[in-house]
C-alpha cells in the first residue's frame, strides 16, 4: 500500500498554488498598466540563437527599422538572436517604441540592450498574452520550438476568431516553404483545416512588398475591429488617426 503523504507537503504545496496566483496576476496587470496606450504594434517572433552575422538577423534589423519608420512600434520576447535585431533596427531608428517582453530562462534569454521598455515575466502564458494582444500583426523569421509555439499559437487564435483575422507574415520562404507544404498538403487534404486558413499566411522575402503588406493588415484589422463593434476605444480611434495622417 503506497503511504499517503505528509499533510506539510501538501500544505506546502497548497501555499505554493495560492502564492502563483498572485504572481500570474502580477504578470498581467504589470503588462495590462504598461502596454495599453500603445498605438499600432508588430510583434516580432524567431530565433533566439541568430548570430549578428546571420542573413536573417540582419533582414530583421533593416525590416524593423523600416517598420519603425513607419510609424509602428516593435515587441519582442526582450532576447537576443532575431528578437535583439528587431528591437535593435527599431531602437536605432527612433521613432517608435523598441519593447522586449523578457522572461527568465536557465539558458539563453538574457535581455538585450535595444529596447525602450522591457517588462519581465515570471509565466510563459502570461507573456504570450502580452506579445499577442497589442499588435496587430506578427512577423516570424526562422525559429526553433518556442517560435513553432508562437506561429501555431496565433493561427488558432486567428482561425478561432478569438482575435482579429488578418495575417501572420513569415519571412524566409526557403525555412517556411516545407512546413507551408505540409498544411497545405498534409493537414488541409486530411480535412483538420479548412482551405480559408490558408489565407492566414503570408510567406515572403522580399522586405519591400512586407511592408506593403503591413500597411494592408491594419486597415483590415481596423475594419475587423469596426465590424465587431469594437469601434468606440481610444485604441481604435488611435489607428483611425494613424492611417489618416498616413495618407496624406
Amino acid at each position: 500500500m503506497r503511504k499517503k503523504p505528509k499533510n506539510r507537503f501538501i500544505n506546502d504545496i497548497e501555499k505554493d498554488d495560492i502564492w502563483s496566483v498572485f504572481k500570474v496576476m502580477s504578470d498581467f496587470v504589470k503588462g495590462f498598466e504598461e502596454l495599453k496606450e500603445l498605438g499600432p504594434s508588430i510583434t516580432v517572433f524567431g530565433s533566439a540563437r541568430s548570430s549578428q552575422d546571420a542573413p536573417y538577423y540582419k533582414q530583421t534589423r533593416e525590416l524593423c527599422h523600416t517598420l519603425c519608420s513607419n510609424g509602428y512600434n516593435i515587441i519582442t520576447g526582450g532576447g537576443g538572436g532575431i528578437m535583439e535585431a528587431a528591437n535593435r533596427g527599431a531602437y536605432e531608428c527612433g521613432e517608435c517604441e523598441s519593447i522586449g517582453l523578457n522572461i527568465a530562462l536557465p539558458q539563453e534569454q538574457e535581455p538585450n540592450h535595444y529596447t525602450t521598455t522591457e517588462l519581465g515575466f515570471d509565466y510563459f502564458f502570461a507573456r504570450k498574452v502580452m506579445l499577442v494582444k497589442y499588435s496587430f500583426t506578427y512577423i516570424i523569421f526562422p525559429g526553433g520550438f518556442g517560435t513553432m509555439d508562437e506561429l501555431f499559437e496565433a493561427l488558432t487564435l486567428m482561425q478561432t476568431k478569438k482575435i482579429s483575422q488578418v495575417k501572420i507574415i513569415l519571412v524566409g520562404t526557403k525555412y517556411w516553404n516545407p512546413l507551408y507544404d505540409f498544411i497545405k498538403n498534409s493537414m488541409l487534404n486530411e480535412g483538420v483545416i479548412s482551405k480559408e486558413d490558408l489565407d492566414l499566411i503570408y510567406l515572403s522575402d522580399n522586405l519591400d512588398e512586407i511592408a506593403d503588406e503591413v500597411d494592408k493588415l491594419l486597415i483590415t484589422h481596423t475594419n475587423n475591429l469596426k465590424g465587431c463593434g469594437q469601434d468606440k476605444g481610444e485604441y481604435y480611434e488611435s489607428l483611425v488617426e494613424f492611417i489618416s495622417n498616413r495618407k496624406k
